[in-house]
C-alpha cells in the first residue's frame, strides 16, 4: 500500500505540491490525471524518494520512507519498478542487457537466474526474438515495452508509469495499455501518471485529479464524473462528447 500524507514541496521559492494526500491499495491501479505542469510526475518522484519533501510523510507498506538514510532509501526503491516517459534506455546495450541491467547491478542473482528472468519478462511483453537488437532498431512501441520489461524483471511490488503512451501512435498506445491491464492480474500495485483522459478511464481503479500542485478530486471514476467541481467538469467535458468513452465508463460501473 502507498500512502502520501499531507505532502508539501517547494522548489526555488515556488510551491510545487500543496497538502497532497492519497492512498493506493495493494494490487490497485491508481491514475494521477491532470494537465501538463500540474505536478503529476513530481508525485512519482516523491514516492521514489528522488526529491526531498518539505512536509508530510511517504508510507510504503506501513513504513515511513521519506526520512530514511540514503542506504535504506535505496533498498526501499528496489521494491519499485519505474517506466519513465522517455523510456531511459541505454542505447549502447542490447535488449537483453537493458532488461538485465539492474539485476546485474544488484549482485543478487546468478547468470542463470538473470537469463531466466529476462527471457520470461521479454516473453510477457511480446519482445521474444529481439534480445540481440539495440534500442535504435526498435519502434516507439517496442521501446516502451522494453522499458516495461526492465521495470518488471525484478518482480517489484509497485510499478510507477510516467505518461506511458505519450508520443505513441494509437495502435502502440493500445498495446501498452493492454500490457498494463494484464499486470492487474499479478497483484502488482501500479501508479500511472497521464494527461490523457481515455487512458485514465481504461486503466484506473481509482483516479486523482491534480491542478497546480493541489488535489482537486480523488476516488472512483463514477465519483469523479459526479463531481460538481468546475475544473473537473471542464476537464472531462470531452468525455461526454465521445460515445465510446461513455460506453467504457458504463462497462466499468457494472
Amino acid at each position: 500500500m502507498i500512502e502520501l500524507k499531507n505532502i508539501f514541496l517547494n522548489l526555488n521559492g515556488k510551491t510545487i505540491l500543496e497538502d497532497v494526500s492519497l492512498e493506493v491499495e495493494h494490487g490497485q491501479t491508481h491514475v494521477i490525471l491532470g494537465p501538463s505542469g500540474a505536478g503529476k510526475s513530481t508525485i512519482l518522484k516523491v514516492i521514489l524518494g528522488l526529491v526531498k519533501i518539505d512536509g508530510g510523510e511517504v508510507v510504503i507498506d506501513g513504513k515511513e520512507i521519506s526520512s530514511l538514510p540514503e542506504k535504506e532509501a535505496i533498498a526501499a526503491r528496489r521494491q519499485m519498478g519505474v517506466v519513465f516517459q522517455g523510456n531511459a534506455l541505454f542505447d549502447s546495450l542490447s535488449v537483453r542487457d537493458n532488461t538485465a541491467y539492474f539485476l546485474k547491478d544488484s549482485n543478487m542473482f546468478s547468470k542463470k537466474e538473470i537469463d531466466e528472468k529476462v527471457e520470461r519478462v521479454l516473453s510477457f511483453v511480446n519482445l521474444d526474438g529481439t534480445e540481440d537488437l539495440y534500442p535504435d532498431q526498435l519502434s516507439g512501441g517496442m521501446k516502451k515495452r522494453l522499458a516495461v520489461a526492465r521495470a518488471l524483471v525484478s518482480t517489484p511490488k509497485i510499478i510507477l508509469y510516467d505518461e506511458p503512451t505519450t508520443g505513441l501512435d494509437p495502435i502502440n498506445s493500445k498495446a501498452v495499455l493492454h500490457l498494463i491491464q494484464r499486470l492487474k492480474g499479478t497483484g502488482t500495485t501500479s501508479v500511472v501518471v497521464t494527461h490523457i483522459i481515455n487512458d485514465a478511464i481504461m486503466l484506473g481503479d481509482t483516479l486523482t485529479i491534480i491542478e497546480n500542485g493541489k488535489i482537486i478530486e480523488s476516488g472512483t471514476i463514477k465519483k469523479i464524473l459526479q463531481s460538481e467541481n468546475k475544473f473537473v467538469k471542464d476537464f472531462f467535458y470531452e468525455v461526454f462528447q465521445d460515445s465510446s468513452v461513455l460506453n467504457e465508463i458504463e462497462t466499468r460501473k457494472q
